[in-house]
């Protein structure tokens, strides 16, 4: 059934194989990340996302490609990123705004929520102007990918107009359409909730995904 919003963009984290990254952008994923923090199941080197970012290139439908990058000095991912072929940096971490400044027109900024964010959190980084912002689940330790869910609606009414907002944290089909009528975000980040093992993504969650979308939002 039809909810009645329009279609959120998706975000497909943590992708290992040109093989995952094809079939997601046939599916309808509208961006693709590669992971590049070291600690991570998912994390990839240079010459596999290399291989990816080759496969998305010639696919029909190209997503963007964002790289991952966990306490990394901004201008080394932007080296990376040129190197590889990335569209967009996503940054974790405590990296200064001052720090992403340079290249916040391709800088997506992952902040772990604890619930509505404070206004003076958000502001450095829309002064700034980066790309967008990615607001995911708290974790002691873990950046992404915690398959651990918040309090969506806590960030109802949060984006200003026409911001790139995406929401991300234990989301999957089951969910998803809940997690945006609640928010109504620009976009939904998803990775352990399209996995069978971390660091695997599954074929039949995706396709999940992707018929619970298909079914609850109109074409974007």
């Amino acid at each position: 059934m039809s909810t009645g919003l329009g279609r959120p963009r998706v975000k497909i984290c943590g992708v290992k194989s040109p093989e995952e990254a094809l079939l997601a952008a046939e599916l309808g994923a509208d961006l693709i990340g590669l992971n590049f923090h070291p600690l991570s199941p998912r994390c990839l080197d240079a010459a596999a996302a290399k291989e990816i970012a080759v496969a998305v290139a010639e696919a029909k439908r190209r997503p963007l490609l964002a790289g991952v990058f966990v306490h990394q000095e901004a201008e080394e991912a932007a080296a990376m990123g040129d190197e590889i072929g990335l569209d967009l940096l996503q940054f974790h971490g405590n990296l200064p705004p001052a720090e992403v400044a340079p290249f916040a027109g391709r800088a997506l900024v992952a902040l772990r929520a604890h619930g509505r964010p404070e206004p003076e959190e958000l502001a450095p980084w829309r002064e700034i102007g980066v790309w967008g912002l990615i607001l995911d689940a708290s974790h002691p330790s873990l950046f992404g990918g915690t398959g651990k869910s918040w309090d969506f609606a806590s960030v109802a009414g949060l984006a200003l107009p026409g911001e790139r907002l995406l929401i991300a944290g234990g989301l999957r089909a089951s969910n998803l359409v809940s997690a945006v009528e609640a928010t109504r975000p620009w976009g939904v980040d998803l990775c352990s909730g399209v996995e069978s093992a971390p660091g695997t993504r599954d074929p039949g969650l995706l396709r999940e995904l992707f018929r619970t979308l298909e079914h609850s939002f109109p074409s974007a």
